[in-house]
């Protein structure tokens, strides 16, 4: 069973950090590119950050040199570490994984992170 569950959410002051955690299973990890997306209230999902196979990286322009996206393939998690947060940061975040080779996809099921004073 392919399960992608998401922690580390929660609410923060202006300017704050958070860590947010995907753990993966029911599938082959280091196969798969990486995603961190958002929804915020009222707003499409937007892609935030992504690690591919290789570990590259590649980060939306509302997030560069703020956020930073990582992964341990032994322990098969995904990181999201989130500095100098901002209110507009505030939304439901979502793990996705992605194999490039196929169509398969697959997201976890959120977590919300609030940046209010």
């Amino acid at each position: 069973q392919v399960q992608l569950v998401e922690s580390g959410g929660g609410l923060v002051q202006p300017g704050g950090s958070l860590r947010l955690s995907c753990v993966a299973s029911g599938f082959i990890f280091e196969w798969y590119d990486m995603k961190w997306y958002r929804q915020g209230p009222g707003q499409e999902r937007e892609l935030v950050a992504t690690i591919i196979r290789t570990s590259d990286t590649n980060y939306a322009d509302s997030v560069k040199g703020r956020f930073t996206i990582s992964r341990d393939n032994a322990v098969r998690t995904v990181f999201l570490q989130m500095n100098s947060l901002q209110p507009e940061d505030t939304a439901v975040y979502y793990c996705n994984a992605r194999n490039p080779l196929n169509t398969n996809e697959y997201w976890g099921q959120g977590t919300q992170v609030t940046v209010s004073s």
